[in-house]
């Protein structure tokens, strides 16, 4: 069967099927309860003020990921972005529950369109209320210690498990909260960040998927893993979540030169893939101990999914790939889907304004074919 059709019938299969939580799809390599989805983030509602967010999404670039082979969307978003508040002052705890429902109207009509193209979507509260991996927006609390910061969580899920109640799980999934951790001060990028204690994120994970399957008990739900998604959390095995990691180790490649991430970037060793980097040999080595505990987990019955990732745009461009490769070849052998940070923008197969690429003209955009062929090979 030609892979592209194989593609297609399992896409429409999935999408007539009610895929339960915990459900095995025949055929999947390992023992993974999770399809092998594979795809992009789509940051449309990605930033907290809609007047600075991306250009919309557009039917036609979700048919070209379909036309490709690809399955699956994760949609980061800031819970900002669908609320009504002032914004020239920093949001209260009672503003938080604010919806703007023109706004969640906008959201949906982006799920309805992957849906037309037998996309699974995730949505995943990349800033929840009193959390976010990045700072940028003044959060009034804090996730992990207020109650009402987890009132207000759970509020957020049981609103968007309602607004797809009688969408199956192949269809949707919810992703509680993009790259936990504990940070010293909620509001500062740089202040010390720990590990979230397991009984802290099992708290969390049974509130919001109390929440959620209040509506629909057969609602699919996934945990970022713990240590900003690099960990898996033995503390939520035995809940029906299945776990997402991410796909950026070791960051000297995925995250080369970026200012967010690093404190002097302009002084960081050049990448290789495999090679000596600084003080450590970086090699295919290190991500095969490095996803061990995520295989050991898919083996243990919880259903696993790379949620995110790739390459900043300042890491040569076959080193990118070289890496990549590597990290995508372990993923699928072991049956684990992906999802690419992002479809168009610095990381993505679109516009990604690399120096080092002799781009394809594509509609207008700028195609990295050597990464998008990368990608349809998984």
């Amino acid at each position: 069967m030609h892979r592209r059709t194989f593609i297609q019938n399992t896409s429409i299969a999935l999408a007539g099927a009610a895929l339960a939580p915990g459900l095995a799809v025949s055929g999947q390599a390992a023992q993974n309860k999770l399809p092998k989805w594979k795809g992009f983030n789509l940051l449309d509602f990605f930033s907290p003020d809609p007047a600075k967010g991306r250009k919309p999404t557009t039917e036609e670039q979700l048919k070209w990921m379909s036309d490709w082979g690809f399955d699956f969307i994760r949609i980061p978003m800031a819970y900002p972005a669908y609320l009504k508040f002032d914004r020239s002052k920093n949001i209260t705890p009672e503003e938080v529950y604010q919806i703007d429902e023109r706004a969640v109207e906008r959201i949906d009509k982006l799920v309805a369109a992957a849906h037309k193209y037998n996309m699974h979507v995730s949505l995943n509260l990349h800033r929840a209320p009193g959390y976010c991996i990045n700072a940028g927006f003044n959060e009034p609390y804090n996730l992990w210690t207020d109650q009402k910061a987890l009132d207000a969580f759970c509020f957020h899920w049981n609103m968007w498990a309602k607004q797809y109640k009688n969408v199956s799980s192949a269809r949707i999934s919810f992703d509680l909260l993009n790259e936990p951790s504990m940070r010293a001060d909620m509001n500062d990028q740089h202040s010390k960040r720990s590990s979230v204690p397991g009984d802290v994120y099992r708290k969390l994970a049974i509130a919001a998927s109390e929440a959620i399957r209040k509506e629909n008990p057969g609602h699919l739900i996934i945990a970022d893993g713990n240590d900003v998604g690099t960990s898996v959390i033995p503390e939520l095995a035995d809940l029906d979540i299945a776990q997402s990691c991410r796909g950026y180790h070791p960051g000297i490649i995925s995250h080369y030169k970026a200012p967010w991430a690093t404190k002097d970037p302009d002084n960081v060793p050049e990448p290789k893939w495999p090679g000596q980097v600084g003080d450590q040999y970086l090699s295919r080595a290190m991500l095969e101990k490095f996803y061990k505990p995520w295989i050991e987990l898919v083996k243990k019955g919880v259903g696993v999914h790379c949620g995110e990732c790739g390459c900043w745009n300042k890491t040569p461009h076959a080193v990118f790939l070289a890496w990549f490769n590597d990290v995508l070849d372990i993923l699928s052998s072991n049956g684990i889907g992906f999802s690419l940070w992002e479809f168009a923008g610095d990381f993505g197969v679109l516009d990604s304004r690399r120096d080092d690429v002799a781009y394809e003209d594509w509609y207008g955009h700028k195609l990295d074919r050597k990464l998008l062929t990368l990608l349809m090979k998984y």
